[in-house]
């Protein structure tokens, strides 16, 4: 008998039905999958299981019981943990503080943190994950947030655990300890949701799977194994798509970027390269490699302590906003905290850098360009006028990179994991584009931790290591096996690589 069951549940927004008659049901002792384009349902459908949101129809049932949620502790009470893409904690708080926000353990009416952090501990042992309890959110990496999100959920002892791209951010032992842990779950009985774009994660994990589109059920296929890769894709877009990568070679034009010495203080070494003009150049590293910092160096946001960044031969020096003056563009790998303004429209998100040194504000140029691009790029939304924050993290993505691709003057476009928890559909769409941008004469950087999209779309590709770069190679020499031997320690060349790769 199902655990969990969805009954013809519907869900409706302003200008929207984001669910409609989605039925299926999972399996305790099992791990199901659920796929579908951005903004298909599925984050939906788990904010509706984790109580955030209530059904407009349908039922629920969990253990053959029909239930209704009217909150988040609701669901917790009835044994459901929910892991969520956009994690949910409070930046200024420890990570014992975070893991037990709510259940703080107390003494005399005080909350007691020597209690607080000895089960924080031992939970974090227990489960491989390497943290110091005391140590704030705010001062950790995303995919050290992401482990804490992880480990609150584990320690509500739940029967239903639902994670939705958990390892969106994570590095490759950190997503080794993910896999064993939900195996673990499923082998003591537990029942699994796995929300994931990375195909290769749902044939090493799942059971079975539900497809989604458009908020509806598309199929339920309940043996994953026996399901070909390119049936699963074709059922996620409703169309075939031959090269998901959509290579075009170009000739490379003459150097644009020249980054000479660079170095900072999350560097360990002083870095060297240059970007041509019409070059697609990827930048290939584990989680915590120094490809983000090195970006943000270019770029001003942080402050350099050596080196310089030339652009067609003129020094570029200052913050952001000289940056993005001399045409050089970022889109963060955070789209949350640095990319988006959150309470702010779609098309007030895309015209932002627009409006530069203008007084007066042009409400029908701006609304046209929006138009263009949410076409352009596809962006689900029911307007321009709909604010960013209620979108799917993929579509808030396109919109960032539209808000770059509506600049006239880009020279260089740096895109940090611009493809994160993005659709398999969508990501082809964003490769097609990469391509074009590539072919107007604008240097493209694509920074990754995705093996097959770096190899997949660069020209040439240049790999970190412990805040260096440790080799570059041309993309006839870019293989997976000499990739990773220029990415990986030393120490673990020798081990079976299994990097969860899409």
């Amino acid at each position: 008998m199902a655990y969990l069951q969805f009954d013809q549940i519907e869900k409706r927004f302003p200008g929207v039905k984001a669910l409609s008659g989605v039925s299926f049901a999972a399996q305790a002792g099992q791990v199901h999958g659920l796929l579908g384009e951005n903004g298909a349902g599925k984050s939906t459908l788990l904010k509706i299981l984790g109580g955030q949101y209530r059904p407009d129809g349908g039922r629920l049932l969990v253990g053959g019981t029909e239930r209704h949620f009217h909150s988040a502790a609701d669901a917790i009470a009835a044994g459901i943990a929910v892991i969520h893409q956009e994690l949910q904690y409070v930046p200024d708080l420890t990570v014992a503080e975070n893991v037990l926000l709510g259940r703080l353990p107390s003494r005399y009416g005080f909350v007691d943190r020597k209690q607080a952090r000895r089960i924080v501990a031992q939970r974090l042992a227990a489960l491989g994950v390497d943290l110091d309890p005391d140590a704030r959110l705010a001062d950790l990496s995303i995919a050290q947030r992401q482990m804490v999100e992880i480990c609150k959920a584990l320690l509500q002892d739940a029967q239903v655990i639902a994670l939705d791209e958990p390892t969106s951010s994570l590095s490759h032992r950190e997503t080794e300890v993910l896999f064993r842990i939900v195996k673990d779950l499923r082998a003591a009985g537990k029942t699994l949701i796995y929300i994931s774009h990375r195909l290769e994660e749902l044939y090493e994990l799942c059971d079975a799977c539900t497809i989604f589109r458009d908020g509806r059920r598309i199929v339920t296929h309940h043996a994953m194994a026996d399901v070909p890769r390119d049936r699963l894709i074709a059922d996620m877009v409703g169309r075939e798509v031959a090269d998901i990568h959509d290579y075009r070679a170009r000739p490379a034009g003459a150097p644009r970027l020249v980054v000479q010495g660079i170095a900072g203080s999350r560097l360990s070494a002083p870095c060297d390269f240059t970007v041509h003009a019409g070059e697609v150049l990827g930048f290939f590293g584990l989680v915590g490699a120094g490809r983000s910092e090195l970006m943000r160096l270019i770029y001003g946001a942080d402050r350099r302590s050596g080196g310089s960044v030339l652009l067609d031969g003129a020094a570029i020096d200052g913050g952001p906003a000289d940056a993005i003056r001399a045409g050089i563009n970022l889109c963060p790998e955070d789209r949350k905290e640095q990319g988006i303004v959150a309470q702010a429209s779609v098309a007030e998100n895309i015209n932002i850098s627009c409006r530069r040194g203008r007084v007066f504000l042009r409400h029908a140029e701006e609304r046209a360009r929006a138009t263009e691009f949410i076409g352009r790029l596809r962006i689900k939304t029911p307007g321009p006028e709909q604010e960013i924050r209620l979108l799917s993290g993929g579509n808030q993505q396109k919109v960032i990179l539209a808000r770059w691709l509506a600049q006239p003057d880009m020279k260089i476009l740096i895109l940090d994991e611009p493809t994160r928890g993005i659709d398999v559909g969508a990501k082809n769409e964003i490769y097609r584009i990469i391509h074009d941008v590539a072919a107007s004469g604008c240097g493209v950087i694509v920074v990754s931790s995705e093996l097959p999209e770096v190899l997949g779309i660069a020209d040439r590709v240049i790999v970190m290591r412990d805040g260096r770069i440790s080799g570059e190679l041309a993309r006839a020499d870019a293989t997976e096996t000499a990739v990773l031997a220029l990415a990986l320690p030393d120490a673990v060349l020798s081990e079976p690589v299994t990097e969860s790769l899409s």
